[in-house]
């Protein structure tokens, strides 16, 4: 039998993504957000949604840009930290030990010593309520050599990422590798198949 629990903002998983950006005085910031998704095949766009009171809110305001960091689960305590500590009292860099890196296609730090990272220039936002979701379009992506597949694209399982629970704050790891999606019918592909097919 299924219990009604309300209206939540629920979802499981989440991603457990660190956002980068500038502050006005360019010092590099992160936070992690849970409330993000890939939202567009053409041009390549990816969501992220900040409330306005963040630090991270009011540099991509200023600066229009942002990065997101995938850490493997090598980086959880420096993940948490930067989810925990506010940008605005703490040099989250120094203090967790990670390394800022200057994007050199958009004007913001990203985190050197996570595997997978997306460069993101402003393109869109949305004022929803409590949360704005700011839509970046992706002008490159990098990744660690030893993450890459066959195909020249990151492995979920050499990245090993962290994935999350909000309703519980809790932190996962990666399931075992079950199968390849075009043999189950496609669903996570069918935005690509539907362009191979016209």
């Amino acid at each position: 039998m299924k219990i009604s629990l309300g209206a939540e903002a629920l979802a499981i998983p989440s991603p457990v993504w660190v956002v980068g950006s500038y502050g006005s005085n360019e010092q590099p910031n992160i936070m992690v957000v849970a409330w993000g998704a890939i939202c567009c095949t053409t041009p390549p766009c990816i969501s992220i949604s900040v409330k306005k009171t963040r630090a991270t809110y009011a540099n991509i305001m200023d600066h229009g840009a942002f990065t997101i960091s995938v850490p493997s689960r090598d980086h959880l305590v420096e993940t948490d930290f930067a989810g925990m500590v506010s940008g605005i009292t703490a040099d989250k860099f120094s203090a967790s030990g990670l390394t800022a890196a200057h994007s050199t296609v958009v004007n913001a730090p990203y985190v050197q010593d996570f595997p997978l990272i997306l460069e993101c220039q402003l393109l869109h936002m949305l004022d929803i309520g409590s949360h704005t979701q700011f839509i970046g379009q992706i002008l490159d992506v990098k990744a660690d050599e030893h993450t890459l597949g066959e195909n020249g694209l990151p492995c979920a399982q050499k990245i090993d990422p962290l994935i999350g629970s909000a309703c519980e704050r809790a932190y996962y790891a990666l399931g075992e590798y079950l199968e390849e999606t075009r043999l189950l019918g496609g669903s996570l592909l069918e935005p690509q198949l539907e362009e191979e097919n016209d």
